[in-house]
């Protein structure tokens, strides 16, 4: 029995794997194309349409169940008899893969960053993104941190509390011995400069943080409309010399901020690289999460060898206008 066509039912939901709502989110049909002997169909961008990310600062697991039930129909359009509908179940993340890595790529099933070095300020906590089905403990210099998966959607993305002024993670499998990433902590004492925290959405769909410890500056760019008025007065024939002939009108501006990593070491360059790539990005700003988008479009990759010392300037831009016209 030769296949002719498939109907696929999508559902896509949160909770434990046996919550699937009553209805599917996409019924799809498709036809086999003669010349070929398989019927492909791309669910990825379907799925991504309910990955709605939101972040203020509270490192929540956004991560979805996809149940693909796929009926197969033969040549004369009546269900294969055998194994018959196949379902499929993913959990899935706003995440992707480069082109090198090929078609549908397993990502990193442990931790959630591809670095090996993370930078935080002095006397200060951080967060560390696990997968928590690939991941059996953390430790974080010797204290251990048993990692357990109850199913559900909202702590398949595990964010690892980081104490103040530790030195190492190491991350282990779920025998608890095999040893997965380890990553190194550098706590840096910056006397001078505010450092900032971005906060963006990484290629495994977690979020990851970055410091920038060094110079910024603020700029504010601002954009209005002219017209020209009439000030005379019809009583007297006269005109206020007070009163200007042109006037601004839709007034509005955009800040933009300059900011610099300080020194860090080539292998941060990874970071640097999924930062620029990331639809999704936040300052914390005067005690407030903002939203923020890489205005820098280009970059060009340092090297120890090239460069001896590593410093990025970023500028971002504010992602909202400074005069509130939210209606």
């Amino acid at each position: 029995m030769a296949l002719k066509r498939i109907e696929l039912d999508l559902y896509i939901y949160d909770g434990l794997v046996t919550d699937i709502p009553s209805e599917p989110q996409y019924q799809i049909k498709k036809q086999r194309i003669d010349t070929h002997n398989n019927i492909t169909l791309e669910i990825g961008e379907l799925i991504r349409d309910y990955l709605s990310v939101y972040f203020n600062d509270d490192y929540i697991s956004y991560t979805k169940w996809a149940r693909a039930v796929v009926t197969y129909f033969d040549n004369s359009d009546h269900p294969f008899t055998y194994d018959n509908p196949k379902v499929f179940e993913y959990i899935a993340f706003d995440g992707y893969g480069f082109f090198e890595d090929g078609t549908n790529p397993e990502l990193q099933r442990h931790a959630l960053i591809s670095s090996n070095n993370i930078y935080i300020p002095e006397n200060t906590a951080g967060k560390f993104p696990i997968f928590a089905e690939g991941v059996g403990k953390v430790t974080i210099d010797s204290t251990d941190t048993q990692i357990t998966d109850s199913g559900n959607t909202n702590q398949k993305i595990q964010y690892i509390s980081i104490p103040a002024n530790s030195n190492e993670i190491k991350v282990y499998d779920t025998d608890d011995t095999t040893l997965l990433k380890t990553v190194s902590i550098t706590n840096v004492c910056e006397p001078k400069f505010t450092p900032y925290k971005i906060t963006f959405v990484n290629k495994y769909g977690a979020f990851e943080d970055l410091y920038m410890f060094k110079k910024t500056t603020e700029q504010l760019n601002v954009t209005s409309d002219l017209y020209k008025r009439n000030t005379i007065a019809n009583s007297t024939a006269t005109y206020n010399t007070s009163e200007g002939q042109r006037s601004r009108y839709n007034v509005n501006g955009v800040t933009n901020i300059k900011l610099n990593t300080g020194f860090i070491i080539e292998d941060m360059n990874t970071t640097i690289e999924e930062l620029f790539l990331s639809e999704n990005v936040w300052i914390r700003y005067e005690n407030k999460t903002l939203p923020i988008l890489p205005k820098s479009q280009s970059l060009d990759f340092k090297t120890s060898l090239n460069d001896k010392l590593i410093n990025y300037t970023i500028d971002f831009e504010f992602a909202f206008d400074k005069i509130n016209n939210v209606r």
